[in-house]
């Protein structure tokens, strides 16, 4: 993987790569030892105990947190969807039907182009509450099992550890007379309910990508940290650093890439909205010298489905196939079982033209490039390390601080002998 490669993977903030970057590489180290900084205040056995929690506490989630999802659902399309007959890869907002594109049209449209493809789609027509229930299921499955083992097992366990060190502690310190509570596990149960699922409900939560979905269960984790702390005070810290988490993560990175981006574009007129990938693509840039690049007509779904279906070799449609906006088949037929967000499309052409017309602006049309790409790949560099400074400093230091104002002291208020 080039380095390009790995910048485009890191600036992608719909994706999972930049937390990864975040979370186990820059977050977890430093909130470990900012803890253990803190608890020094009060004295080295919480700090011992504090430091042992935040590193069971942070890791094993980050593992759940980053590969619970993925890997729930490739189980559940294995053992499940394929199982039942039907591919896990057909998209159910198909169901709705527009004016380009929909299971019936799609039927219509691609049934000598692609007969196999045509055949799944009929097979999910002729099952849609089945496929329904199964894809409301899916979701389920994969939100559910990550809160739980994040948001109520890990805190328990690593709780039921420190009660069992204390213990031990105290023993060795006190006389046999003396009796303490012997640790308990609290054993979680849910009520079933009939949950009646409707299709546009489960049509929205179908392409849910997984980082969306991270955004849901990091939603659940927050209401578990908070319901499974050990004291009021415990409870109020937990939501005070999940809630700025959520910030940081999901939301902080999106708007500082804009003002970065929109910042360059001011000082520099640079245009940098495109992936740096596709900026130093060979085809892109000879494409702009010679003014030949082809793009859709309009923004319009019917010029922009023209467009992708009866010219699939073109720059434009490859690069927004590379991107995961459209899915072509191996004979070049777009595949009909997976939707197409026109709006989405539409912008990334827009971004596409601008980019185009820019450069075209410029005296040197490979200069241009080179410096857009060098900006891009600077901001999205920039906007790593402002969000994981945001996350692994600023707001342990503020967590930390609400936690003297609330407690007067400095150690992780969970570890307060009763």
């Amino acid at each position: 993987m080039t380095i390009t490669n790995i910048i485009s993977a890191i600036g992608n903030n719909r994706s999972v790569y930049p937390l990864i970057l975040r979370d186990c590489g820059i977050e977890v180290p430093s909130k470990v030892y900012i803890t253990r900084k803190e608890n020094l205040k009060e004295s080295k056995t919480k700090a011992n105990d504090a430091t042992r929690e935040k590193l069971l506490d942070e890791y094993p989630t980050s593992a759940v947190w980053l590969g619970g999802i993925p890997l729930v659902e490739k189980t559940y399309d294995k053992y499940v969807i394929k199982r039942k007959g039907f591919n896990p890869k057909t998209s159910i907002k198909l169901f709705k039907e527009e004016e380009f594109q929909g299971i019936e049209y799609n039927i219509n449209k691609f049934k000598n182009t692609a007969v196999e493809e045509v055949k799944e789609l009929e097979k999910f027509k002729l099952n849609r509450k089945t496929v329904e229930k199964l894809t409301a299921g899916k979701f389920a499955a994969a939100t559910i099992i990550p809160i739980i083992v994040m948001g109520f097992v890990l805190p328990k366990l690593n709780f039921a550890l420190t009660r069992y060190i204390k213990k031990n502690r105290k023993e060795n310190s006190q006389s046999p007379s003396v009796q303490i509570k012997k640790p308990s596990m609290t054993v979680f149960t849910s009520g079933k309910k009939d949950v009646s699922f409707t299709g546009n409900w489960i049509s929205s939560i179908a392409n849910l990508k997984t980082v969306d979905k991270m955004a849901i269960t990091d939603g659940g984790l927050t209401v578990g940290r908070v319901t499974t702390s050990r004291n009021k005070d415990e409870a109020a810290v937990n939501a005070f650093r999940m809630l700025g988490s959520m910030f940081l993560n999901f939301v902080a990175p999106i708007y500082i890439a804009k003002f970065l981006d929109n910042s360059v574009q001011k000082l520099f007129g640079l245009n940098v909205n495109l992936d740096p990938l596709i900026m130093e693509n060979k085809d892109l840039i000879d494409g702009i010298k010679n003014g030949n690049i082809e793009l859709p007509k309009s923004n319009s779904a019917k010029d922009i489905f023209e467009f992708i279906d009866n010219k699939p070799n073109s720059l434009f449609s490859q690069i927004a196939s590379s991107q995961g906006k459209i899915s072509y088949l191996k004979n070049g037929i777009r595949d009909p079982r997976k939707y197409v967000d026109v709006k989405d499309l539409a912008q990334f052409k827009n971004e596409f033209e601008n980019f185009i017309k820019s450069a075209q602006k410029s005296s040197n049309i490979t200069n241009f490039v080179k410096k857009a790409k060098f900006a891009k790949g600077f901001n999205i560099i920039s906007n790593v390390l402002i969000s994981s400074a945001l996350l692994a400093v600023v707001l342990p230091k503020l967590q930390y601080g609400f936690n003297k104002l609330i407690t007067g002291s400095y150690s992780d208020p969970g570890l307060r002998d009763n």
